[in-house]
């Protein structure tokens, strides 16, 4: 046992035993360690690829599904609006200026500078770049934080990342989506697609968004194959922090206003990293293009001047914010408000509209001759002012006396009458769309205060008087409607006499013409195509006034609330919007059909399709007249433009060279002469596709200050005139066609009846059928007079008994006692002759239409009044022999004047301090209520 004992010591001390042991141990463990570590590892990596995919699966799945990114993606896009002829852009709405490129159209120069800064291997990486990831984890520890995301990624951050508030968890998700678009956009023409929606969709400072606006932005160029390399570089060099390095905002001007910046600004030294990048990157191969390394060297030294496209004013601005109404109701549906319509501001759609960009310079042009001047109002500043629109004594010397006045060496011109604004519309009456907008005389001008009022503002170019607000009076311009629902309704006609005397409608209201006189007898015709008062007055008495508010509704004008004037409705003292004023003469033109405005022809959205109109859009038209009514009344104010039939008016007839235009026109002035219009339209032209213009005129101050000593017919009417010649020039000369169902007929030329015994004078009159007077003339009736004395002839006077016809107005007005008993109260003056004042109103008697100036019919009434007296006091036959018996005394014939007993019509629940004046030409300086 020791023997065995001491075998073993003394092995262990030599340690061969413990060899031989070791050594099958060792190799024992050289087998298994590998395979342990093996399965440490694949646990381990089995682990990590369960947690990964756990990881993928817990974020990926709430996420979008990235096809539908490129497939759907909406660029915010500013709306663009254009004229009608869908090259003349009027305005653009949204703030991001933003013009969509095609892939075709990006150039490698843009594409080689966009990656090398930003993702070097965006051609071929799976949508993110680990070593990128991992170089940016290098350069944090070190302090040097930077970005790691490749442009996929970031594309993905704008669109298809939800709100998250980790950093960790955002980034994650981003690298899952960025991996998913690859993969649903694979291969070159995948790539294509990501970054040609990343560059458009980028912020490039200056309210640019997307590579197109930033290169016209900043260096006006509007094709990108045109950009330099230096340029490209910098557009690129940007998005890293747009705001911060916005070119603008880092340019400096020039002594010549030229935008330069400055070599050792903090862009222009990212642009030359941005340089540096792309040649080395062009060394290895990694780009588009093929570059010169000189080339790229030498444009570190490029100058950044900045030449950035012309942002003009935008054209015809009242209009433009119409249509972005109108366009929100299309898009959004009716009457939605603006704010709720985010689409018309980022929905890149192109509204072509119906604006004529022509006849929108001719409207404001010629606002701002009448109505606007120089800051300093001298005769020169004037001249020269004009001299800036086009207009010369020898250029258009019509208009520019007109202007400065008849002397060269002292303003006499309008510039006095303390009208500081005007506004005007044109429309195609037959369709409705809008041609001209101009709701101030000038939206870009400065504003004029009223020193009266504080806190008012004589112009106030901003606020579209045309449809804003409460509307303005439109005066005598209203009166066309007023007659035209009588004639409608078969209560009046052309020929209707109506007595033009002073005449209390209840409640002291006792209107009166502009020019005081009162002319007795006149037929519709000639009491609108002179803007008389009183007449009309009377025909709105005769129609009803709340029979003339809804009528006046059906032509589409609308009123205040709880409207309620009175009989003065007839001479216009109720506001409308001057757009819909026209309108309805509009519908007058066309038959009376009306159109409803519109302002835009058509709607396309940011992906070139048509979505307004559509195939079931119709046009929206009433029908508040009849052709034959409508006729009558076109016929009437067409002799507002024919010296034959008006020779005041008639200053304002348009011609064709030497040829007149048939056109309409009537003029309007408010009480106080607050506003002054003038609206009228020209012949359609037998071309349907050309615009039949109907136009509208608006001159006052915008806070309604009353002018001074001016009216319509002085500044309103030329405005229209000027314009109207405008728009009609070389355009063929056509005139307005007779309806069937109109009939002509003579009548008296006074009282508009049937011509009878004792009529001495006639005039063709037109009339719907069935309205031709069957009654013949009552105005007019025999006395038998002494041929010597010319007294009522008595048996022994001196003379031959002779019949001849007198006035009579005592049947005149039967129906009414009022206006009967005013009528008498005025023959009874009239009797004596012309001039005479008295009556209610303290008028003047006058014939048609004035003494001195114009007398159509000659100095009389249609006759003369009878003789009041007989040659002596017998009457009756005389006796068939001498009797010595003495002649009885006998008592004169009656004069036939009697005044029937009146019954006063109600009093008007509204009643103005007086009534609308008229445009009328200077009466006699004797007269004390000459207007001018």
């Amino acid at each position: 046992m020791q023997t065995s004992l001491a075998r073993r010591e003394r092995r262990r001390r030599n340690g061969t035993g413990t060899h031989r042991r070791g050594g099958g141990s060792g190799s024992r463990v050289a087998v298994v360690l590998p395979l342990f570590l093996l399965g440490t590892f694949f646990v381990l990596s089995l682990v990590t690829f369960v947690g990964a995919v756990q990881m993928y699966s817990a974020y990926g799945k709430d996420l979008q599904d990235p096809k539908a990114l490129l497939q759907n993606i909406d660029f915010s896009q500013q709306t663009v609006l254009y004229d009608r002829t869908g090259r003349v852009q009027l305005a653009a709405f949204g703030s991001e200026h933003r013009r969509v490129l095609k892939f075709a159209e990006i150039p490698n120069i843009v594409l080689d500078s966009t990656t090398s800064t930003e993702d070097k291997t965006f051609w071929y990486n799976t949508g993110f770049d680990p070593a990128a990831v991992l170089s940016a984890f290098r350069d944090a520890a070190f302090g040097r934080s930077r970005g790691a995301s490749t442009i996929t990624q970031q594309l993905v951050r704008q669109r298809l990342l939800p709100p998250t508030t980790s950093t960790v968890d955002r980034k994650i998700k981003e690298i899952i989506q960025a991996v998913r678009l690859t993969q649903e956009y694979p291969g070159e023409p995948g790539k294509q697609s990501i970054i040609t929606a990343y560059l458009n969709l980028n912020f490039y400072g200056n309210q640019s968004y997307g590579i197109a606006a930033a290169a016209e932005g900043y260096f006006g160029v509007t094709d990108l194959s045109k950009l330099t390399p230096a340029q490209a570089a910098i557009l690129a060099a940007i998005l890293q922090a747009p705001s911060y390095y916005d070119l603008v905002a880092n340019a400096d001007e020039m002594a010549d206003g030229t935008l330069v910046v400055a070599p050792d600004a903090p862009i222009v030294l990212r642009r030359n990293s941005v340089l540096e990048d792309m040649r080395r990157n062009n060394r290895d191969g990694l780009l588009k293009g093929k570059y010169d390394d000189a080339a790229l060297l030498a444009a570190e030294s490029d100058p950044v001047v900045l030449h950035p496209a012309a942002h003009s004013a935008n054209i015809a601005p009242h209009f433009d914010l119409v249509v972005r109404q109108q366009l929100a109701d299309l898009i959004c549906g009716q009457g939605t408000d603006l704010a709720d319509c985010e689409a018309v501001d980022t929905g890149g759609y192109k509204v072509v509209t119906t604006l004529d960009a022509k006849m929108q310079a001719s409207a404001e042009r010629w606002l701002k001759a009448y109505v606007l001047g120089p800051n300093q109002p001298t005769l020169d500043a004037d001249i020269a002012y004009l001299a800036d629109l086009g207009i010369t004594a020898k250029s258009d010397p019509y208009n520019y006396s007109r202007i400065i006045g008849p002397s060269s060496t002292s303003k006499t011109g309008l510039r006095s009458g303390n009208i500081h604004n005007g506004a005007l519309i044109a429309v195609d009456y037959r369709t409705g769309q809008v041609l001209t907008y101009a709701g101030s005389a000038g939206f870009y001008e400065k504003t004029v205060k009223d020193p009266a009022k504080v806190g008012f503002s004589y112009f106030d170019p901003q606020y579209d008087v045309l449809s804003s607000g409460i509307g303005r009076q439109p005066g005598s311009a209203f009166k066309p409607i007023n007659y035209l629902i009588g004639i409608q309704d078969g209560s009046l006609t052309a020929s209707s006499m109506l007595m033009d005397v002073a005449t209390d409608f209840g409640g002291g209201y006792i209107p009166h013409d502009a020019d005081g006189y009162e002319r007795g007898p006149v037929r519709v015709r000639e009491a609108l195509q002179y803007s008389l008062n009183i007449p009309a007055v009377k025909a709105a008495s005769i129609s009803g006034v709340q029979r003339e508010i809804q009528r006046a509704r059906d032509f589409g004008l609308t009123f205040p609330a709880n409207t309620n004037p009175g009989v003065s409705i007839g001479v216009g003292t109720v506001e409308v919007h001057p757009a819909d004023l026209v309108s309805a003469y509009g519908a007058i033109a066309d038959g009376g059909t009306l159109a409803q405005r519109s302002v835009i022809l058509q709607v396309t959205n940011a992906k070139g399709l048509i979505v307004w109109p559509t195939s079931s859009e119709a046009p929206k038209v009433s029908h508040p007249s009849t052709p034959q009514a409508s006729y009558v009344m076109t016929n009437i104010l067409a002799g507002n433009t024919d010296p034959a039939q008006n020779n005041w008016w008639s200053q304002y007839k348009i011609m064709a060279g030497n040829t007149r235009r048939p056109a309409t026109l009537k003029t309007g002035t408010s009480d106080q002469t607050e506003d002054l219009m003038a609206v009228g339209y020209v012949a359609p032209p037998s071309d349907s596709g050309s615009p039949a213009i109907v136009a509208g005129v608006w001159a006052g101050n915008s806070d309604r200050a009353p002018g001074k000593s001016v009216m319509s017919l002085e500044l309103a009417a030329p405005i229209w005139h000027a314009f109207m010649q405008d728009a009609t020039a070389g355009t063929p000369v056509t005139d307005f066609k007779q309806p069937d169902g109109v009939t002509w007929a003579a009548v008296d030329a006074y009282s508009g009846m049937l011509p009878g015994p004792y009529t001495t004078k006639t005039v063709k009159e037109v009339f719907v059928n069935g309205t031709v007077p069957n009654q013949v003339d009552t105005t007019k009736i025999s006395f038998d007079i002494d041929t010597v004395s010319n007294t009522l002839w008595t048996y022994d006077c001196p003379g031959t008994k002779d019949t001849k016809g007198f006035l009579d107005f005592s049947k005149v007005d039967s129906n009414n006692p009022n206006f009967q008993k005013y009528d008498q109260i005025w023959a009874s003056r009239a009797q004596t002759g012309v001039g005479k004042r008295g009556g209610p109103g303290n008028g003047t008697t006058m014939y048609f239409y004035q003494v001195g100036f114009w007398l159509p019919f000659g100095a009389t009434w249609g006759a003369d009044f009878p003789p009041t007296t007989s040659c002596t006091q017998n009457t009756g036959t005389p006796p068939p022999s001498p009797s010595p018996s003495p002649t009885p005394d006998v008592t004169p014939t009656p004069v036939p004047t009697a005044t029937p007993t009146p019954t006063p019509t109600p009093k008007p629940t509204a009643t103005p301090s007086s009534s609308s004046p008229s445009s009328s030409p200077p009466a006699p300086s004797s007269s004390s209520l000459t207007t001018h």
